[in-house]
C-alpha cells in the first residue's frame, strides 16, 4: 500500500493539469485568443479543476477533500460546456473538440471514482494510503 504524500501525486490532479494546459494552448490561437472574456472564462474553469483537487487534499480531512472533489467535478462540467460553445463559435476544430470533450469526460469519471473510493475507505486524515492508482 503506497501513501499519497502530496496532491501532485494524484492521477486526477495530473489529468486536470493536462486538460488545463491543452485549453491554455488552444485559447492562445486566433480567433479564440481575441475573445478575452470567453478565453479567461474557460481558462478559469479548467484551472479550477486542478486547484480544487489541490485545495481539498491540503485541507487534510477526508470529508472536506470529498467536498472539494465535487467542486472540481462541477468545474469539469463547466469547462466541457464551454468547449461545446467554443466549437459552436468556430474557435476550435473537430479534432480539438473531440480531444477536449473526451478528456473532460474521462477526468470527470476518474474524479467520481476517486470520490467513491474515499467515501468507502477508512481514510480520514492528512495522508491518504492508496492501494490502486486513480
Amino acid at each position: 500500500m503506497s501513501k499519497i504524500e502530496k496532491f501532485e501525486d494524484l492521477d486526477i490532479w495530473k489529468g486536470a493539469k493536462k486538460l488545463c494546459q491543452k485549453i491554455f494552448d488552444i485559447t492562445n490561437k486566433e480567433p479564440f485568443s481575441k475573445d478575452y472574456r470567453f478565453k479567461d472564462q474557460i481558462r478559469s474553469s479548467s484551472g479550477s479543476i486542478m486547484d480544487n483537487i489541490a485545495e481539498g487534499f491540503e485541507r487534510g480531512g477526508n470529508k472536506e477533500f470529498i467536498q472539494f472533489l465535487y467542486i472540481a467535478k462541477g468545474s469539469c462540467g463547466e469547462a466541457r460546456s464551454q468547449v461545446h460553445r467554443a466549437r459552436d463559435f468556430g474557435y476550435i476544430n473537430d479534432e480539438e473538440y473531440k480531444e477536449l470533450i473526451d478528456g473532460s469526460v474521462q477526468l470527470s469519471k476518474k474524479i467520481s471514482g476517486f470520490i467513491s473510493y474515499l467515501k468507502n475507505s477508512q481514510l480520514k486524515g492528512d495522508k491518504y494510503s492508496i492501494t490502486r492508482k486513480h
